[in-house]
C-alpha cells in the first residue's frame, strides 16, 4: 500500500504567542495518539483541495490562507489528459520503514471558524503552544502519530532557528 497525505500546521497568534491545533486520532483498533490535521489525498486530488478538505473534515475549521499559496502552478489548459500541480510547501516527509508506505507534504496554514469537539476519526481538536508542543515532544514522543513525529520535529528546528 503506498499513501499520499497533505497536512496543515495551523498557526495563529495569541498576546504574542504562537499557537498551533493538533487532535487525537480516533480510528477504531488504534492507539489514541496526538495528530496534525491532514490526511490522504483521493486519486488526482490536489494537494490544497486534499488540504482544506481534511481540515474542515477534522477540525471545522476554514483554511483561509497556506504559506506557498503564491508558488502554486498548474498545467491546466495546456493538455487536457494530463494536468499537474506545484506547490512549495513548508516540508515533505517518506517514511522510510514501518507498516505501509506514505509520502506528504506539510502546509502551514491559517483558519477561521470555531473548532469541533470531535471530527473525522478524531476527538479534541486544541490549540497549544509551541512551547507546550516542544515540551509533550521531550517527554514522550510517541504520544504523537508515526507520521507526525517527523513533522513535528521539523517544525519545532524551524521555530528555533526563525
Amino acid at each position: 500500500m503506498f499513501l499520499v497525505n497533505s497536512r496543515a500546521i495551523i498557526e495563529r497568534t495569541i498576546n504574542g504567542s504562537i499557537e498551533i491545533v493538533v487532535q487525537t486520532r480516533n480510528k477504531p483498533c488504534e492507539s489514541q495518539r496526538i495528530e496534525l490535521p491532514g490526511g490522504r489525498i483521493d486519486q488526482y486530488e490536489s494537494l490544497v483541495i486534499a488540504l482544506i478538505r481534511e481540515v474542515k473534515e477534522e477540525t471545522g475549521l476554514d483554511v483561509v490562507e497556506i504559506e506557498g499559496e503564491n508558488t502554486r502552478i498548474d498545467t491546466v489548459g495546456i493538455d487536457p489528459s494530463f494536468e499537474v500541480e506545484c506547490i512549495q510547501p513548508f516540508g515533505a516527509y517518506q517514511t522510510i520503514k514501518g507498516p505501509f508506505d506514505s509520502v506528504g507534504v506539510y502546509f502551514r496554514c491559517k483558519v477561521q471558524g470555531e473548532l469541533l469537539q470531535s471530527g473525522d476519526e478524531t476527538n479534541n481538536p486544541r490549540w497549544i503552544s509551541v512551547d507546550e508542543l516542544r515540551q509533550l515532544m521531550k517527554d514522550d514522543p510517541l504520544q504523537f502519530s508515526s507520521i507526525d513525529r517527523a513533522g513535528v520535529l521539523f517544525y519545532l528546528k524551524y521555530m528555533e532557528q526563525n
